[in-house]
């Protein structure tokens, strides 16, 4: 992989890679982000008359088709809602006592800067600029209903999971005077970024209540640095961000915002689940087993605190009718995942949950791949040292492929003088020289393509690895020795870039450029300057792979070269 002819081709892939996803997130957008109505479910959705989310679009009805636009009411938007703040060893979350809705969540074990525990990573926000929650609530074509605006009543405001307990629950009430009460309680367990929500619907009326328990998650797109080189190498740009679910039949399913309005959903299943991701993080609804929802999404715009508007995005869980007879409770139950995409846990939480670490159509390789590099963490106790120990064991299991490729190069490095010749024989000839050059070939069993097979089939592995160490968020912020204190940032002192620019000149050395067009010998010399300036941006983690794989590699070559020279020497 090291050899620059064969590293060039892999650059170029690579390039054109970012440049098709790049090329995707500027050309393939919707056609209009600024329309004042857009398309929701098949519906017109007016846009937000409020900076509150009273404005927002109302909750679907009874029956599943989709609701007029809510009209604000001026009087409740300004009134104050209290808010109830939830502690345990790894959430910090406060509930909206408007519509018990999840408004704020920090994760507490994910600072934003290495070992800042006093300021961790905000999943769920209610700023305008960052805006992203979790609502929930009930609709009813017969009755009232408490949907993710109305008023709940909090017996405190204020929770903290107790020394030697496991478990804390955080109950919000809600009642009508036509003797319907809802009681909504939010449960919360040690060392899960799991919450158990369940509605308990209790009917002391008369007459029958009959209703939908909807969930749904929305937000506005994540703000990622995409300016200058910094920007261009920034890894967070390239991990999908957008809408995903999970069914049985249809399996991973995933829209990127850009898509919101092209390609509205409107699908239903059971044992399934509604996510939003983004890099390293996610949040998503996980209805009940064995309920039917009907999962739909659509885009409004609303309007923020100072007078502008902001485009929010939406996906919505609608379970089935419930039905309550008078004197009876029901209870619709969901569970709603704020936190990491920790792989090796996801799905004991739900079927395909882990799926949420995309890594493309490089699925199958990243996953073992990632499995690996976990055991190897187990053994070293360091992700540094983990990647060392899987590009070993790579090379090991290509090794033969590499010895192939660079054998090939040994013996074409020792016709450069023959081929040179030909160059200046047939200068003005290329037919001739070609059949020179074919002849030569052939006599001395040398295939000049040998060495580019053996990388096409590294080459998805390659891209795989990459999609590993891009979408781990268990190497985020993870220390490696001496300087590196951040594998997922950039090395502070460039050390590794240097270094990786030095592999890459030393193997140009060993490598042989008779033959080859003088454009591509000049980019050879080239490649290694311009690939540290690039590097130097990159995270310190994927530079430490190119790196000892790229001494590896050097190392493998430079013994191979020398074994043949050797043996050329001998049997004159």
């Amino acid at each position: 992989m090291t050899s620059p002819r064969n590293f060039l081709l892999i650059a170029l892939l690579f390039i054109g890679y970012l440049f098709w996803m790049q090329w995707q997130e500027d050309y393939n957008k919707a056609a209009s982000t600024n329309a004042a109505a857009t398309v929701a479910n098949g519906a017109a959705v007016a846009p937000a008359a409020s900076p509150a989310d009273a404005a927002a679009p109302s909750p679907p009805r009874a029956d599943g088709t989709a609701a007029p636009p809510a009209i604000p009411n001026a009087a409740a938007e300004g009134e104050a809602s209290a808010r109830v703040v939830v502690n345990t060893d790894v959430l910090r979350v406060e509930i909206d006592t408007r519509g018990g809705n999840v408004v704020v969540a920090d994760l507490l074990a994910y600072p934003l800067q290495p070992k800042d525990y006093a300021h961790p990573k905000r999943l769920l926000d209610s700023s305008d600029a960052s805006f992203f929650e979790v609502q929930s609530g009930l609709v009813s074509a017969v009755g009232a209903a408490p949907d993710h605006q109305a008023k709940f009543s909090a017996e405190k405001l204020s929770y903290a999971l107790a020394d030697g307990s496991d478990t804390v629950e955080v109950p919000l009430t809600w009642s009508d005077a036509g003797g319907i009460s809802v009681r909504k309680v939010l449960v919360f367990k040690r060392g899960s970024y799991v919450i158990e929500q369940r509605e308990e619907i209790a009917n002391h009326g008369a007459t029958a209540w009959s209703g939908n328990a909807y969930r749904r998650l929305q937000r506005v797109p994540p703000v990622v640095d995409t300016s200058g080189i910094k920007g261009y190498s920034n890894i967070e740009r390239y991990s999908f961000v957008g809408a995903a679910w999970y069914s049985p039949t249809d399996k991973f399913q995933k829209l990127k915002f850009d898509d919101f309005e092209k390609k509205p959903l409107q699908v239903e299943f059971a044992g399934g689940w509604a996510a939003m991701l983004q890099h390293y993080f996610f949040a998503a609804w996980i209805p009940e087993p064995a309920e039917a929802d009907k999962y739909t999404t659509s885009t409004y715009l609303a309007r923020t605190a100072q007078g502008g508007e902001v485009r929010r995005y939406l996906i919505t869980a609608q379970s089935p009718s419930i039905t309550v007879a008078p004197s009876e409770t029901k209870i619709a139950r969901a569970r709603l995942y704020i936190g990491p995409k920790l792989q090796s846990t996801l799905d004991q939480v739900a079927p395909g949950l882990s799926l949420t670490v995309d890594y493309g159509m490089f699925t199958v390789i990243a996953e073992p791949l990632h499995w690996l590099l976990a055991q190897l963490h187990k053994l070293t106790g360091n992700w540094g040292f983990a990647i060392i120990l899987l590009v070993l064991l790579i090379k090991a299991a290509f090794f033969k492929l590499s010895e192939t490729q660079f054998r090939s190069g040994a013996k074409m490095r020792k016709l450069q003088p023959r081929i040179a010749a030909l160059n200046e024989r047939y200068a003005g000839d290329s037919q001739k020289k070609n059949q020179a050059m074919m002849e030569l070939y052939q006599k001395e069993k040398v295939n000049p393509l040998a060495g580019c097979f053996p990388m096409l089939i590294q080459i998805p592995v390659f891209f795989a690895l990459y999609w590993v160490l891009l979408e781990s968020v268990e190497l985020r912020q993870a220390p490696f020795i001496g300087w590196i204190h951040n594998l997922t940032a950039p090395d502070p002192y460039y050390v590794l870039p240097v270094l990786n620019a030095l592999v890459m000149i030393a193997t140009t050395t060993l490598t042989p450029t008779a033959g080859m067009d003088p454009t591509q010998a000049k980019m050879m010399k080239i490649m290694p300057v311009a690939f540290s300036v690039l590097f130097a941006f990159f995270p310190a983690g994927l530079v430490l792979y190119y790196t000892v794989n790229g001494g590896l590699g050097l190392l493998q070559q430079w013994i191979i070269t020398r074994r043949i020279e050797a043996g050329e020497k001998a049997s004159a």
